[in-house]
């Protein structure tokens, strides 16, 4: 269980990456402005589920 809980922070972490370069690279080939907005609504959800593991593992890792 332990390993599981030590792979989710930096699974969350390429997650929220992976995306933030796909909107760069629709950006800056000119791409559709509503594509944007997609994939900037999905990092942000991406970046607060981060967070919540973030938070999750640490109080795991206290108790």
């Amino acid at each position: 269980m332990n390993s599981f809980v030590d792979l989710l922070v930096p699974v969350a972490v390429v997650a929220v990456a992976f995306v933030l370069l796909l909107g760069l690279i629709n950006m800056l080939r000119g791409g559709s402005p509503n594509r944007s907005q997609q994939l900037m609504r999905l990092r942000i959800l991406l970046q607060l589920l981060a967070i919540i593991i973030i938070m999750g593992v640490i109080w795991w890792r206290a108790a």
